[in-house]
């Protein structure tokens, strides 16, 4: 086919008519061009530009020839050198198609992207200049990316950074781009400037999720690490500022200071710096920061300092210089805790322990613990204290106790007293270790003085726990310090007899009435606890007065309802048994039934065994079983079993055996399943030893209601083992026949009910063969009241029938096939294997051996014969 257009170079081949033609019909239809190009997308290259340039020519305004023909010229040098003319060529086309798509951003991108690969710097960056002039400001953040991707990967940092500085014009949020840029190059200085415009600006919003804070310790970390290369900024007022700003972070902060003036070459400055930072800062993890940086600092320059004199030689000034360093670096090392306690306290200044920590640091300085002391009692605010701020005052005064000053110890205890403490215990203690010095001291006069200022009943009195009353008027009723002042009298009077010059009758009856007039007083004020009442007690009975000592008991038990007053009941009924034993029994039985009259079944237990042993050893047997029989009833359900044990074994002891069966019996309606069960077994046990065997099977029979096969396997086996030596074979098949039978009434449970209707539902044939057909949509419910049904018909055929032949003790039958019999009626039954199973058929049955039995001694209990 001959070219067209004069053309000899392009030849067109005949497949290329059509489109030729309907390109002539519709020379300005982008379709007809695009159809035609991707005919010849496989063709030759110079054919596919060729047809490009005459659709371009035609429609020089389409995106969409431009972009195609762009990307394919673009394809076609792919891989070749970048210094071949087919390049420039293409660059060419990409000027003139920006004549008609300046508009374009995805052409200016391809073009940049282009000149970017040809490594044309100066070429590229006009190219995203003029992009930036022609595209709407609403592209340029398409432009931007490539452009800062180009500038940063050129060596020539000072074009890069003029154009960060047109990039943050329009987008100021970008500025940490910028920063880490310039520290990547080494501009510190003006990245530093920026860091500090961006931490200013309470607008900024961190593009990397920084928070304010974060993106100060990177100016301050800037700052301090590059003194030299930062001038613009004042390092110390901006870490100053930060201090004042950020109070929970200081200790990086103090350390970054610190840092710049050691980089700034100004050491006593940063020594400054860290000593004025170590007194300051109120965490331990500031103060951790600051001193490990302080000491690493110390110990760098005593390293500098040795190894400048190992070089340079060594002088007298330079020894004392060397000295005095070592010396300031131990110096501060030992003031580590002392240090760290300052801070604890300036965190807190009412921790109560920080204070006797420090006080134990300045141990071996008394001059220093009599300041600390000082300073603790008018810093600590009782209301506001961490712990028991009486003890800095008793601490106090005992450090002047030691040193044998006891009129300055007693000056502390003396105002102490009169400190508001927020609890009256506070105030308390401090009365107690008062007197206690006292006593040290061998001033008993003095101790008991102490004691009774402490307890008078103030002019304004209080309740105990009104809190809005000072504790000065209602330490009365601290019972602490009448417990004090009680033991003091009792143990005191010896004492009196020499002060006073009593004989021994008089101060008998002095100490008696003194100290009873303490016990009564704290009766009165209602701050007795059952513990007092008993010490009470106890001291009136070491003096003789026991009846006055029940009377304190009975007070008590007056004043205290359950369950504190049981140990006061108990330790009165023991005494008062103690005392008399049967001689007042009647009176021993009132108080006994008092103490029983709305006792918690918790603490009954012990009531009830002491009631009971009281009726054993002075009163009546029958009243002892009656109590025994009470006290199966009122105890807690847990105990009822034990309580039955000891019952049945008082019982067998007082009237015999033969009396416990009664007892049995209620236990084993009352106790749940658990006990009941141990009961039935003992009770057939001792049926089966009295020689009882048809009352032990009954018992047993009676058992096996409550006895699960597939649990009590235990039960089964004891009664399988009593049938082997008592029975035969029809009690040992009416054994099993039970045991079916409870077996069926536990398999009725709705779990075990399931899991049959499950296995009958897939059986082989597919279908529900045990319920009516039909009947798949069935309520769930119906299905389980059928199956029940249908497992208790189960159950009723299991019974023996009237018809059948009953088989006794020896039969025609033998061994053998009666054991098959048994399997053809119920295949489930258990098989018993025995000795005699082969024994002939025609054996006759056995004759009974009838054998007399001695009654055991049990039997009688306390009524045998000797």
């Amino acid at each position: 086919m001959p070219s067209l257009n004069g053309k000899a170079d392009v030849i067109f081949e005949d497949d290329d008519l059509p489109y030729e033609e309907e390109i002539i019909r519709n020379p300005y239809s982008v379709k007809c061009w695009m159809r035609y190009i991707e005919f010849k997308q496989n063709g030759p290259k110079s054919t596919l530009n060729m047809i490009y340039e005459r659709a371009l020519k035609e429609l020089p305004g389409s995106y969409k020839l431009w972009y195609n023909y762009l990307r394919e010229r673009r394809k076609q040098v792919k891989g070749k050198c970048i210094t071949e003319p087919v390049y420039e060529e293409i660059n060419n086309c990409h000027e003139r198609a920006l004549v008609f798509m300046h508009k374009m951003p995805r052409i200016w991108l391809d073009y940049c992207q282009f000149l970017v690969s040809q490594c044309k710097i100066t070429k590229s960056r006009r190219a995203f200049d003029r992009a930036l002039r022609a595209l709407p400001v609403t592209q340029h953040p398409r432009i931007w990316p490539l452009y800062l991707r180009f500038v940063r990967n050129l060596p020539l940092p000072e074009t890069a950074i003029r154009v960060y500085r047109r990039y943050l014009k329009l987008s100021p949020e970008n500025s940490e781009e910028y920063i880490d840029y310039l520290r990547s190059v080494g501009r510190l200085d003006e990245a530093a400037v920026r860091l500090a415009a961006v931490v200013n600006d309470e607008s900024f919003v961190s593009k990397e999720g920084k928070s304010n804070y974060q993106l100060w310790h990177e100016l301050c970390d800037l700052i301090s690490q590059n003194p030299d290369k930062v001038t613009s900024l004042n390092v110390g007022a901006i870490i100053r500022g930060g201090l004042t700003r950020f109070t929970d972070q200081l200790g990086k902060l103090w350390c970054s200071l610190a840092d710049y003036y050691i980089r700034s070459g100004h050491f006593e400055k940063a020594r400054d710096v860290y000593e004025e930072a170590i007194l300051t800062v109120v965490t331990v993890r500031d103060f951790t920061q600051v001193f490990d940086s302080y000491a690493q600092f110390e110990e760098s320059m005593i390293a500098a300092k040795m190894e400048t004199t190992a070089e340079m030689g060594q002088d007298e000034d330079d020894d004392i210089d060397l000295e005095l360093r070592l010396a300031r670096f131990e110096q501060l090392i030992a003031r580590r805790p002392l240090l760290l306690n300052s801070v604890l306290l300036r965190q807190n200044p009412h921790n109560v322990h920080e204070w006797h920590k420090r006080v134990k640091l300045y141990e071996g300085n008394p001059r220093q613990i009599i300041n600390t002391y000082t300073e603790a009692v008018q810093t600590v605010d009782p209301m506001k204290a961490t712990g028991k701020p009486h003890s800095l005052w008793v601490s106090f005064s005992k450090f002047y106790e030691e040193n044998e000053q006891l009129d300055d110890a007693r000056t502390i205890f003396e105002k102490a007293t009169k400190v508001n403490y927020k609890q009256v215990d506070d105030l308390a203690a401090v009365w107690c270790e008062y007197g206690e010095m006292e006593l040290r001291h061998e001033n008993y006069e003095q101790a008991l003085r102490i004691l009774r200022k402490a307890t008078a009943i103030p002019s304004k009195k209080a309740e105990y726990f009104d809190a809005s009353e000072p504790v000065q008027n209602r330490v009365y009723k601290s019972l602490k310090v009448w417990s004090m002042l009680a033991d003091l009298e009792e143990s005191l009077g010896t004492f009196q007899i020499y002060h006073n010059g009593l004989t021994t009758s008089q101060h008998t009856k002095w100490f008696k009435s003194s100290t009873k007039a303490v016990y009564d007083r704290i009766i009165d004020l209602r701050i007795a606890t059952p513990q007092i009442i008993i010490n009470y007690a106890m001291f009136l009975e070491e003096h003789n007065y026991f009846e006055e000592s029940f009377k304190a008991y009975e007070r008590g038990i007056a004043l205290f309802r359950w369950p504190n007053v049981y140990d006061i009941w108990n330790t009165y009924l023991t005494k008062f048994i103690d005392r008399y034993g049967g001689k007042k029994l009647e009176r021993a039985r009132d108080l006994f039934e008092q103490a029983l009259d709305g006792c918690p079944a918790k603490f009954a237990k012990t009531i009830y065994l002491l009631y009971a042993k009281l009726e054993e050893e002075y009163g009546l047997a029958r009243h002892a079983m009656a109590v025994y029989e009470r006290a199966t009833q009122a105890v807690e359900t847990e105990e009822r079993h034990h309580m039955f044990n000891i019952y049945i074994k008082r019982a067998a002891e007082i009237y015999g055996v033969t009396y416990t069966r009664a007892i049995y019996q209620k236990a084993i309606e009352v106790l749940p399943d658990e006990h009941a069960r141990d009961m039935c077994l003992r009770f057939a046990d001792m049926e089966s030893k009295l020689g009882e065997i048809d009352r032990a099977r009954a018992i047993y029979s009676y058992c096996s209601q409550i006895c699960d096969p597939r649990v009590t396997a235990h039960f089964w086996q004891t009664w399988k083992e009593f049938e082997i030596r008592h029975g035969n074979e029809d009690t040992i098949r009416e054994m099993l026949r039970i045991k079916r039978s409870v077996q069926a009434t536990y398999n009725t449970q709705v779990n075990f009910m399931s899991s049959q209707m499950l296995k009958a539902t897939t059986s082989s044939t597919g279908t529900v063969s045990d319920l009516a057909p039909g009947q798949m949509g069935i309520d769930d419910m119906k299905m389980l009241e059928q199956k029940a049904q249908q497992l208790a018909a189960e159950a009723e055929q299991d019974k023996p029938k009237p018809k059948e032949k009953i088989l006794f003790v020896r039969s025609d039958t033998s061994r053998s096939e009666l054991a098959e019999l048994s399997k053809q009626a119920n295949p489930d039954e258990i098989d018993i294997d025995d000795d005699d199973e082969d024994e002939d058929d025609d054996q006759g049955p056995e004759e009974v051996q009838l054998e007399q039995k001695s009654v055991p001694t049990a039997v009688f209990g306390g009524l045998k014969e000797d």
